[in-house]
């Protein structure tokens, strides 16, 4: 097992006052998602604060109320523009997520961040605990961006346990336009750029990509009973066209529809959409209000 559990019952369970986990919601269409993720989180029973940033005019409240259900505190961040041109448009905003280093401020020690886009399998409290200041797992390609093919050791930005520092924050704002690095793929590019090696690698079991299962199939299968996290990278069951929202009552359909088309992921397309299902029968009146705004 990649982690000992003998030695895990001897550490204390996350402390909500310095302990976060953070998401983000950049558009509506991941409302859906966000309150999923929530609920998977809920599910592993980890005991640390939830925090959603969120931008103030991006986001509308209805949104921000169906993606708060399942327990997240929303925060309104400010949106930090791409320093350049050439940012694929789906990441205009992640740049945003470097306010993660600003959560010193709030008397957090540890953060572990995820993507709306991840769907909780097990507890994973244990990354609050790492002597590190910064640690994330290591990416896959099944088609070659630039230089980087198959498996990598730069590191996927969707899954990140840090050690949040202001002081760290504003050396990265500073440097973000001047550092050499690819723009195409924004804040996680600068992020490899800016810690490298310093970086711990983590087991793909804390972002367990679904490029994994495309490339190495029993790679992925002999990953089911460590997996913390799975990421929807390769197939996203809660949008349809370009990006686009789907409305609750379409989710389901959504889903199925997903499925046929990207048939080698049908499996963890149920999966989310089970855990869709349970949000919805447990939050239901609540999202039917925020549905209303």
């Amino acid at each position: 097992p990649i982690v000992d559990l003998s030695a895990l019952s001897n550490v204390p369970p996350a402390n909500r006052h310095d302990h976060a986990v953070v998401t983000g919601l950049y558009t509506d269409a991941f409302a859906t998602a966000v309150a999923t993720l929530g609920h998977t989180l809920n599910v592993a029973n980890s005991s640390a604060s939830r925090i959603l940033y969120y931008i103030p005019d991006k986001i509308s409240q209805r949104a921000l109320c169906i993606a708060s259900v399942s327990g997240w505190e929303p925060v309104p961040i400010e949106r930090i523009a791409p320093p350049f041109r050439g940012v694929h448009r789906h990441f205009l905003d992640q740049y945003s997520k470097l306010h993660l280093w600003t959560l010193d401020q709030k008397g957090f020690k540890s953060v572990v961040y995820v993507d709306a886009d991840t769907l909780v399998r097990r507890s994973f409290d244990e990354l609050f605990r790492l002597p590190w200041t910064f640690a994330a797992v290591p990416d896959v390609y099944v088609k070659p961006q630039g230089a980087l093919v198959g498996y990598v050791s730069a590191f996927n930005a969707g899954v990140m346990a840090l050690r949040p520092d202001s002081a760290v924050f504003r050396d990265m704002v500073a440097k973000i336009a001047t550092a050499r690095y690819p723009a195409e793929q924004a804040e996680q590019a600068f992020l490899n750029q800016y810690f490298g090696a310093e970086a711990l690698r983590l087991p793909y079991a804390y972002n367990a990509n679904l490029a994994i299962k495309k490339r190495t199939p029993a790679l992925w299968q002999g990953l089911q009973e460590e997996m913390r996290i799975m990421h929807f990278t390769m197939a996203k069951p809660f949008l349809q066209g370009d990006y686009a929202e789907v409305p609750m009552d379409q989710l389901e359909r959504n889903a199925e529809k997903v499925a046929r088309k990207k048939s080698a992921f049908r499996d963890e397309i149920m999966e989310w959409l089970e855990a869709w299902k349970e949000t919805r029968r447990t939050y239901g009146a609540k999202l039917v209000q925020c549905n209303a705004l």
